[in-house]
């Protein structure tokens, strides 16, 4: 996905529809990690635009995240002007997940000093025990595996503490939801 420079009032009203509402919304960043979007983090979970109103729908990443309100009004602030009225709405209609996380998301993440989440694993075979193991986190700055987890309560609920045994160096990384 790029990112539109364009502001809101740049857009006609009258011309705009779903995909520049999408793509305005690429441009609003997390409020906690400004090198990702709302739309590569996976929040926004739908829109919606008719000839007065446009609707969004977010997932917070976890009951009680701190950043929902000012997602809610950078969103509404970026969206002024392309309709007279715009609602965003905090859903719980399906949990958020690390998988909703876009690849260029994960990209961003990693140039940023942040290890994304490691992407969901096949369920095991129907007779084979699980064996609940976090996994080790792949350092963003040199890519080892040689990683350890330094504290499981990062800045947020959704990201603890890790250390590369290899560069040294402390990141965070995105627990996997």
């Amino acid at each position: 996905m790029t990112n539109v420079d364009a502001s809101a009032t740049d857009i006609a009203p009258a011309a705009t529809d779903s995909a520049a509402v999408w793509a305005a919304l690429a441009t609003v960043p997390d409020p906690e990690i400004p090198i990702i979007s709302v739309v590569d983090l996976g929040v926004v979970r739908s829109v919606a635009v008719d000839a007065d109103r446009i609707s969004v729908e977010i997932l917070p990443t976890f009951v009680g995240c701190p950043a929902v309100e000012l997602m809610r009004a950078a969103i509404t602030e970026r969206l002024a002007g392309m309709r007279a009225q715009v609602d965003v709405t905090v859903s719980y209609a399906e949990p958020w997940t690390s998988e909703r996380i876009t690849p260029h998301g994960r990209d961003r993440l990693r140039a940023g000093g942040f290890a994304p989440p490691e992407p969901d694993r096949a369920a095991p075979a129907a007779n084979m025990p699980l064996i609940s193991l976090a996994p080790r986190a792949r350092c963003p700055f040199c890519g080892s595996r040689r990683t350890r987890l330094d504290n499981a309560f990062g800045p947020t609920l959704c990201r603890s503490i890790a250390y590369c045994l290899d560069c040294r160096q402390p990141f965070e990384q995105f627990k996997t939801v």
